[in-house]
């Protein structure tokens, strides 16, 4: 980043005192009522592959100004999703290629 540019804070909404005034039960039952993170034992990782990601390159590209506002209108992370958006393309193009 530019040294004239300051990254700005994201504003912390974690209730910090109202999380310290929980108690650890409450917590393990709050995590195991969560329908989107559900309990895993052993046996969900048993055929799990550690794949370790390809490491970046970083270039210069340019981009139309709309693109990439459309991309940081979410905030952080926009360049991840720029590659997320790439790597789908990029995955797709293979398909049609390898005659899947």
């Amino acid at each position: 980043m530019p040294s004239h540019k300051k990254a700005k804070p994201l504003p912390d909404r974690t209730d910090w005192a109202a999380l310290r005034a929980m108690s650890d039960n409450e917590i393990e039952r709050i995590a195991a009522d969560d329908e989107d993170n559900p309990a895993t034992d052993e046996s969900h990782w048993v055929n799990a592959t550690v794949i370790l990601p390809s490491g970046k390159t970083s270039i210069h590209a340019s981009f139309d100004r709309d693109v990439v506002d459309f991309f940081k209108h979410d905030g952080r992370g926009y360049q991840a999703r720029m590659n997320a958006v790439l790597r789908h393309h990029m995955e797709a193009q293979q398909g049609k290629t390898s005659g899947s």
